[in-house]
Parts: structure tokens; sequence; C-alpha cells
């Protein structure tokens, strides 16, 4: 056969031999009927080793294919003898019953790739197509072909819409045309689900979650808030964080469409909230009622994009945005937490006695926490041990490193600070008055409202979109229209008490599910199998930051030194499934020891490192905007990525960049690696 040494996904651009409605019952005699149609086909290369080809047949006859996905097997394999490469595609005219892929879809098209290349040229349309027989009308559309010019026409007509971003949109970010339309289906879309939303946390994966993330909330909570407490002059500080914590969280775990996210105030809202002070100041304008006002008018904008079914637009975010967004909330946690970790050493303030043993608490928390976590997957102790073990982790790493410090007590150490009785910091009424703020005020309010609802949107969805993501195989759905939806009325109820800006934490909320995931060893691989999802870990978490207000003595034993522990835990546990740094590792390995993984099979390497520079110098971007004077300018900068990886189209071929966004998952990964 002709071989086109061009990289592409599309079926007119090269000869493939098709055989279509094939009548088989078994993988043996596809084999069979495969060699014999190369043999009668006119454009089979009679130079070829026939022999070694039948041979190769034979041995997938009897192992299986390489890959099978969607109902997609993948039969690769690099020739001896050098020749041109060879391209089946096979339909069946019944699937296979007995031979099914790991998502439980049988086996009904048959790649079979044979050249003298360690990689054939055509490895993309083949993995192109089995991610494509995902979407349920792609696959009517391929089996209704009854000639192969019509299934040349019609698969090339979909991956023209799909590098449109036009196809794979999934059903929850779909919009109706109709006002409150994304809403609407969204509730219907998890209502049959909300029993098995409380039935399925019955387990002690659920009680385990639920400590781990109780010190995951309630840190930032109080850091959160001392830190608004600086930046507002003591106006609000940790007892409004907490308040806000338990109410939000508590609501969009009863009625959210993911409750697996979880709600909290981020960096980026508090650095906001504290340029709003700074400017009521220099206005001479009463800071809490224009904070009122910005949330009034942020709640109308949030709803208001829910209504109009708005958070569609966010397919046309990739794995590119999201890796980019979710490799800057790690590292913000990072290096945060190293940068608490080394002050102590550069205070002169602070004994040596006590900087070492806050280090070293820090790092045997991360310690710990990291290697019970891991624990899942070794080869020691029996499986439920394990499993105990690895749940309960970061929260035994917080008891051993919180008891060793009791057990210190000689050396004085920070603690976490918590507010002494339940009052606003100030002593002002809960309740704030927006009309106590000037006239002038009630309007102009809607430009800092316009840009904080920028940041909340892009905030909530993103971080949505990565709970969301496929690997970690969410079955009941999401409710992106809805979540906004509330997240809005939230920041609105709580801007008229005061109250801080809360929503979706993505380290948090990233930490979360895979507290509740259900992991697997394969061949030294983590493999996960499932999540469960409830709303049980949500509500009881934030239930407990709650009633920590009636606990202040005991949780100010804990050293602060141990929550920063906690914290570079939960950033270097952020980074794994983040593409962006398994990329970043190649820049310093060698070439012959690179990961067999799909985009390196069907993407040329140069391609790959030049796709992580961009990558990389956005998210240099984005850190330095975020400390810079413009700051506030920062979700303006978030959304700017969306344009960036669409002009990337110009400098990459479009298949390659729709390899290097596809969303993966392991089982794939590790399908691929035989490839």
């Amino acid at each position: 056969m002709k071989s086109d040494q061009r990289s592409t996904h599309r079926l007119d651009e090269w000869d493939t031999l098709f055989l279509l409605d094939l009548k088989v019952p078994h993988l043996d005699q596809a084999m069979d009927a495969i060699r014999d149609a190369l043999l009668n086909s006119e454009t089979f290369d009679a130079s070829a080793d026939l022999s070694e080809i039948t041979h190769q047949l034979q041995r997938h006859a009897d192992l299986g294919p390489d890959a099978l996905e969607n109902g997609v097997a993948i039969v690769h394999e690099q020739l001896d003898k050098p020749g041109e490469s060879i391209q089946v595609l096979v339909r069946l005219a019944e699937p296979l019953k007995d031979l099914y892929g790991a998502d439980g879809v049988p086996l009904q098209y048959i790649w079979v790739l044979f050249s003298n290349e360690k990689t054939h040229p055509h490895m993309p349309v083949a993995v192109e197509f089995a991610r494509l027989m995902e979407d349920k009308e792609f696959r009517a559309q391929m089996l209704g072909c009854s000639a192969e010019a019509d299934f040349i026409k019609a698969y090339d007509q979909w991956l023209d819409q799909e590098l449109k971003f036009e196809h794979h949109i999934p059903e929850e970010l779909r919009r109706t045309g109709r006002l409150f339309g994304g809403i609407m289906a969204d509730i219907r879309r998890r209502a049959p689900h909300y029993a098995s939303d409380f039935t399925d946390g019955l387990s002690s994966k659920t009680l385990a979650s639920v400590f781990f993330l109780f010190f995951a909330c309630l840190a930032p909570a109080v850091a959160f808030g001392g830190l608004l407490s600086v930046l507002t002059d003591g106006t609000i500080g940790a007892i409004e964080m907490i308040v806000a914590t338990t109410v939000c969280g508590t609501v969009y775990a009863l009625v959210s469409g993911q409750p697996l996210t979880i709600l909290g105030s981020t960096g980026p809202v508090i650095i906001f909230m504290g340029i709003l002070y700074q400017l009521t100041e220099k206005l001479g304008i009463p800071y809490l009622p224009t904070l009122s006002w910005v949330g009034i008018w942020t709640m109308i904008f949030l709803v208001g994009l829910a209504i109009t079914e708005a958070c569609s637009l966010i397919r046309y975010f990739t794995r590119f945005t999201d890796e980019t967004f979710a490799a800057l909330i790690s590292l913000i946690f990072i290096v945060e937490a190293l940068k608490d970790m080394a002050q102590g050493f550069s205070d002169g303030e602070t004994s040596h006695d006590t900087a070492l043993l806050s280090l070293l608490l820090a790092l045997g928390t991360f310690y710990l926490s990291m290697s019970l976590t891991r624990l899942r997957t070794g080869p020691y102790l029996r499986r439920q041990v394990r499993e105990f073990l690895a749940d309960f982790g970061p929260t035994i790493a917080i008891a051993a490193m919180t008891g060793l410090a009791l057990w210190m007590h000689a050396v004085e150490l920070e603690t976490l600070a918590v507010p002494t009785e339940f009052t606003t910091t100030s002593g002002r009424s809960w309740f704030v008055n927006p009309f106590e703020a000037p006239t002038w005020v009630w309007a102009a309010s809607t430009v800092p409202a316009l840009l904080v609802s920028i940041l909340l949107y892009l905030d909530q969805n993103i971080t949505v979109r990565l709970v969301n993501d496929k690997q970690n195989k969410l079955q009941k759905g999401a409710g992106y229209h809805l979540d906004l939806s509330v997240v809005g009325v939230l920041v609105g109820v709580c801007s008229l008490f005061g109250l801080p800006w809360m929503v979706a934490a993505t380290v948090r909320s990233l930490n979360h599910v895979r507290s509740l995931q259900n992991v697997e060893s394969k061949e030294g691989k983590e493999v996960i199998t499932g999540t469960i999802e409830t709303r049980m870990t949500g509500l009881l978490v934030h239930l407990a930051v709650g009633a920590s207000l009636l606990f202040l003595g005991l949780l100010s034993q804990v050293p602060m030194s141990v929550l920063f522990g906690l914290f570079l835990f939960m950033g270097v546990a952020s980074m794994r499934g983040n593409q962006l740094f398994e990329r970043l590792r190649l820049w310093i390995m060698d070439p012959a020891s690179y990961p067999p993984t799909y985009y390196l099979r069907a993407v040329p390497v140069g391609q790959v490192h030049r796709y992580t520079a961009i990558q990389t110098a956005c998210l240099i971007v984005l850190w330095v905007v975020k400390t810079s004077i413009v700051g506030i300018l920062f979700p303006l900068f978030i959304a700017l990525l969306v344009p960036v990886r669409i002009l990337m189209g110009r400098f990459f071929q479009p298949e390659h960049l729709a390899l290097l966004d596809a969303e993966e998952e392991p089982e794939q990964e590790e399908h691929r690696e035989a490839l």
C-alpha cells in the first residue's frame, strides 16, 4: 500500500482497505478474513512478508488487540522486512459478544496498522476514530454508512466539526436555547440520584474523607480569614470566614448539581476584597455597604449567566486551559506552604528550636500523608488495612504530628489562630444595610462586580470541569448552570451579612474527589475504578467546620506547621494526573526513556515540547499577574487562555492539537503502551 508520511486524522488522504459488515462470530475468523482480503486486494504489495503478516494476525487472534476502546480495536505491529505501510479498517456486522473493552463496550471495529516504522504513520486516525466513537451520534452514523465513500465522507465531516469544538460536548454543556433551560436540565439530570447521593456515602471511605477535609477546609478558612482581617483592618476576619464556609458549603452540598465540589474562599477572591477595601478608603465611602452592592450585582450577573446558559461556553476550555489553571492553583499551595515553612529561619524573633521543629512537623505531615496514601497500591499488608491507612492517611499524619508537638511542649510553636468567642471581628452587627452607601455607589459597583463575576465564573466552572474529568469515573452527571446560580445567590446573601464570597476551591475539590476514589493497582500503576458520588462528605465537613466554633480551645492546639505540611501535601497530590507536569519531565529525560504515551506515539516530539513551552509560558504570565499590582485583572488573563489555545492552531497541525488536548483515561493510556 502507499505510505503517506503525513500524520493526519483524515480518511480521504491515504489508501485504506475497508471491510464493511464482515460477518464473523470470533476474532480469529476476523483476522483470517483480513489476511484473505489483503491477498485479494489490488493495492496489496506482494513484496511484503506475507508470512510475518499472517503470523502477527494469528498472534493477535490469540492474545487480543493492543487496545480496545469504545468498541474499536487497534492492532499495531512493526514489521521486520522493509515495505510499504498496511492499514485495514473492519466493521463487523455484529459486535463480538465475547470480547469487551475496559469500558464494557463489545468490539465492532478493527484497525490493523502494519509498517516497518516504530509507530505507524496513521496511528492518529485510529486513535481519533476510537475517541470519536464515544459519541452516540457518531457511532450511529458510522453504522449507517453502506459504502466506503459514504464512510469516508461522514468521518471527515465529523472531524471538521470536532476541530471546531462542535462535537464531544458533554450533555450538561449543550444549550437548550431557552431561558432557565440549562438550570432545569441540571435539576432533571440530578434529581433521580438525590436519594443515592446520601445512601452511597454510608462507608468508611466517607468518614476518612470527612476527617481529612475538615482540616483541609478549616485551615484555609482560618488562614484566609486572618489575611482578610489584615487587608480590611479588622473589618472581616476568621469568624466571618468560618461562618461563610459553613453556611455556603452546607447549602451547596444539599442543592448543587455536583456536590463533590468544595466551596471556599480562594486567594484571588481575598485579594480582590482587600483591593476593594483600599479603594473605599481612598474614596471615603463605607466598605461593607459598598461590598454588599458589589455582591448584589455579582449575584445578578452570575444568576443571569446561569439563566442564559453561559456555562456552555466552558466547552471551549480544553485540557490546555484546565491543566494551566490547575497547575497554577497547585503551585500556589506548594509555594505558600514552603514560604511559611522557611519563614521561621528568616524571622529574627523566632528561635532556632522553634524553626527547626516547625520544619520537621511540616515535612513529617507531608511525608506521612504521602506515604500512607501510596500504601494503597503497595505490596505490604492486607488490602483492607492498606485501604484504611490510605483513606485516613492525612488524618493520621495530622494527629501524629500534633501529638509529637504536644510531647515537645518545651518548644514554643505557633498554633492555629482561632477566635476566642463567637462574634464579628469588629464587634459590628451581622446584617449590613446596603443603603448606607452613597447613591452613586449603587450603580458604580457594577464595574468591580463585573470583574469579580468573571473571576467567580471561571473559578467555579473550571474547577467543576476538573472534578467532572473522565478519569474520575463519575456516573451521575454534573450541573454547571445550577451550580453557578447557587454560587451567585450565596454571594448575594453573604454580601448582606458582611461575609466573604465563596466559590469552588480547586485544590480542595480535587482532593475531595481523590479521597473518595476506589483505586486498584494494575501492573504497578494506580487505576481508578470508580468514585463514591455523595453529598454526605461535603455536608458533614462543613457542619464540622461550623461545629469547630464550639471547640476553639481544642483546635488552638494544632500547630500551624502541621497545617503547612497538609497544604504541601494537597498541592503535590493535586499535581497527579496533570499532564503538563508529566510533559515538563520530558525536557530532562533521555529520549530513549520516554514513556510510550499516546501523544508521544503520534505527535512529533518537537511539537510536544513546543506545546509544553507555550503552556508553561502562560503559567508564568498568570503567576506574574497574580502577584503584581494589576492582580485585580487576574480573571481576564485566565479567560485569555482560550484565545491563546485557539491561536495555537496556526503553529500546530489540528490533529496534533487534538491529540495533545485529548481527555485520556489511565486505562486508555495503559492500553496504548502496547502499541
